[in-house]
C-alpha cells in the first residue's frame, strides 16, 4: 500500500490500465533526497503498462514528478523488477 499521494497515484492509473488489476503492486522507498516508486504488474500487462515505444511509462513517470511536486520532494518510477 503506497504512503505518499505519489505512490497512490501510480497505483489508481497502472490498476486502470491492466487486465488484472489485482496484481498492480506498487512500493515506495526513501533513498537520500527522493522517494523511489516501484510498480509491478501481471506479466501479461507488461505492454500496456509500458506503451508503445516507452510512452505509456514516460507519461506515469511524468505524472509521478508532478505529484511529486506538489509534495515539494523528489520522485522516480521504476517500472518491473
Amino acid at each position: 500500500m503506497p504512503d505518499t499521494m505519489m505512490g497512490e497515484l501510480v497505483e489508481y492509473l497502472a490498476k486502470a490500465l491492466v487486465e488484472h488489476p489485482e496484481d498492480v503492486q506498487v512500493s515506495e522507498s526513501f533513498d537520500g533526497d527522493r522517494y523511489l516508486i516501484r510498480l509491478n504488474v501481471h506479466e501479461d500487462d507488461w505492454g500496456k503498462v509500458i506503451g508503445k515505444a516507452g510512452r505509456t511509462a514516460n507519461a506515469l513517470r511524468t505524472l509521478a514528478k508532478v505529484a511529486a511536486v506538489r509534495e515539494d520532494v523528489r520522485v522516480s518510477l521504476e517500472i518491473g523488477d
